[in-house]
């Protein structure tokens, strides 16, 4: 078992920290709000610690989520950062949905000063962090990564490195870019079956079994068809990780006209008042005439 800091409780950090400690980590956790902290260690027991730098002092790994790049920058080089007290030889994990040029920035910074940063953004939202079964894309050194592994699969179904530092943030590009337009193409076509006349959701159940099928179909089909948005993975937060990927896709030269202009569509949700809905809500741009 290995000694462990989680820096940032929100609605993914927080449970992944549980696994941690249900799995005997000695945890260590640190979160912006003190109260979020306390909460979690009177649940799962381990140490609360004040600052960032508090956290990481004597750690053999600190992982991370937080909200982008600067909440990030702060955590880790800020006024009282982690990376003031890492020791040799550990390692950073950040399962921040980040830049990968943050991911290769902190990765230097960490080298530099005998240590090891792992950019770990997830997959599987937030009833993948409850249910322990998230999907995590890697980037940083191979041994590193290693040594980390059997404590991210505390927390994970599948965890894979994916290459050098930022390529488990490009990896998590390529993952939202995929849904958008996923979720996109099951608006339309629940839309298309509701303005046909059709039962929608035996049509979901039907058609889920074949080639149309995919995660989003499967856990999100029903939801749309009854209007139902109040939980999952927000439009505010797939717009902050289109944005990302927009970006790098302006470097890159990558096509991604369609991500773009679902992120449009995303936009226009927001207008609605649905910044915090489900990312399956593209539906109501269809329904709501």
């Amino acid at each position: 078992m290995a000694k462990v800091a989680f820096l940032g409780l929100g609605v993914m950090g927080y449970p992944m920290a549980g696994h941690l400690a249900a799995k005997g980590h000695d945890v260590t956790v640190y979160n912006r709000t003190t109260a979020k902290a306390e909460k979690w260690v009177g649940e799962h027991k381990g140490a609360l610690a004040l600052t960032p730098a508090a956290a990481a002092d004597g750690q053999d790994i600190v992982f991370a989520c937080v909200g982008n790049d600067d909440d990030l920058r702060q955590l880790t080089t800020g006024d009282d950062g982690a990376f003031s007290t890492m020791k040799s030889g550990a390692v950073f994990v950040d399962h921040t949905t980040a830049s990968a040029n943050v991911a290769r920035e902190l990765s230097a910074i960490a080298d530099d000063a005998g240590f090891s940063f792992i950019d770990a953004p997830v997959s599987g939202g937030q009833a993948g962090a409850e249910n322990g079964v998230l999907t995590v894309m890697c980037g940083g050194d191979a041994d590193a990564y290693a040594r980390v592994e059997p404590a991210i699969m505390c927390f994970a179904q599948a965890s894979r490195l994916m290459g050098g530092a930022g390529a488990g943030q490009l990896t998590k590009m390529v993952n939202q870019i995929c849904i958008a337009g996923l979720v996109q193409g099951l608006s339309e076509g629940i839309n298309f079956a509701q303005q046909a006349g059709l039962d929608a959701k035996a049509v979901v159940d039907v058609i889920s079994k074949g080639a149309a099928g995919s995660w989003q179909m499967a856990n999100r089909g029903h939801t749309m068809v009854d209007d139902k948005f109040d939980f999952g993975f927000a439009v505010d937060w797939m717009r902050k990780d289109l944005g990302i990927c927009i970006e790098e896709a302006g470097r890159n030269g990558a096509d991604i006209t369609v991500a773009k202009t679902v992120d449009g569509y995303y936009e226009e949700v927001q207008k609605m008042g649905g910044g915090r809905w489900d990312t399956s809500s593209l539906i109501r741009r269809l329904n709501k005439g």
